[in-house]
């Protein structure tokens, strides 16, 4: 979610990774379930899975340094809250605490956090132009050092502006969107805010491989030179969120008239 121009490269493998419905298990090389939220309660997120990550990153960071112009509540159910059976997490248009936009960002961190792994969301998108839904991960400790030293793995990303295309990407120091080396590839499809699909990663110590309802679309290969290239051998959690506007997603400007919109979540699924 950390940001830059991204080059987009659309490509698509298919894998003969196989998926079950809701309530079992995907078969694929990681196969035990470590870690899931099925949201099958009503009310606030489970405080025992997720926290928040508040307001609009101020004073070291703000716009979580990509200029966004939401601000991240908490405790809040206009803007995040599970009801039917899914996480529903909205951004909405109102003045907040300074800001001219509300959303949330639910994070993980020190209640969900994995060295390798299959990471597993099915959901469906939020739609319009200055939207910037994503699902990612951040590491835990940040033992490389800050961004982007110790790493990013963008499971998904949308732009509201671009709603047939999404993005797996990671971020290192050799390779990030500050240098413009991201390593990103995106899949086109025409339904990502209409119908749900499941955005995942095979996590290893050899690669990440990036995919959507088991199709293969980006793969990135552990060289063996280094933090530099490959931070991804310590613990890192997940990121669930929507932002408004910002260097990517705000690229074309927001449309006033669409808020508020969702990012609905069925399940958040982990493998080991």
């Amino acid at each position: 979610m950390w940001l830059s121009n991204k080059r987009i490269l659309a490509t698509g493998i298919l894998l003969c990774f196989l998926f079950a419905r809701k309530g079992s298990e995907a078969q694929s090389v990681f196969s035990k379930l470590v870690w899931s939220d099925e949201f099958n309660y009503v009310g606030l997120p489970d405080s025992l899975k997720w926290n928040y990550d508040k307001g609009t990153g101020c004073p070291q960071n703000c716009g979580w340094g990509n200029n966004e112009l939401q601000y991240y509540t908490w405790d809040r159910t206009d803007n995040a809250r599970v009801q039917d059976g899914c996480l529903i997490i909205e951004a909405r248009r109102e003045d907040y605490q300074g800001a001219a936009y509300t959303s949330a960002r639910l994070a993980s961190r020190n209640k969900g956090d994995w060295q390798y792994g299959r990471m597993e969301i099915r959901a469906k998108l939020s739609a319009g132009r200055g939207l910037w839904p994503a699902i990612w991960m951040l590491p835990t400790h940040w033992e490389y050092g800050g961004w982007p030293l110790s790493g990013e793995i963008d499971i998904m990303e949308n732009v509201g502006y671009w709603p047939d295309s999404v993005f797996g990407t990671v971020h290192t120091q050799s390779y990030n969107g500050m240098l413009g080396t991201q390593k990103t590839k995106g899949i086109s499809r025409p339904d990502y805010s209409s119908l749900f699909h499941i955005y995942s990663i095979e996590w290893t110590p050899e690669s990440i491989s990036f995919l959507v309802d088991g199709q293969l679309y980006n793969y990135f290969k552990n060289d063996k030179t280094g933090f530099a290239a490959w931070p991804f051998d310590k613990e890192f959690h997940l990121l669930l969120n929507i932002a408004v506007g910002g260097k990517w997603g705000g690229k074309f400007g927001v449309d006033e008239q669409i808020f508020p919109r969702q990012m609905i979540v069925d399940w958040v699924r982990v493998y080991q």
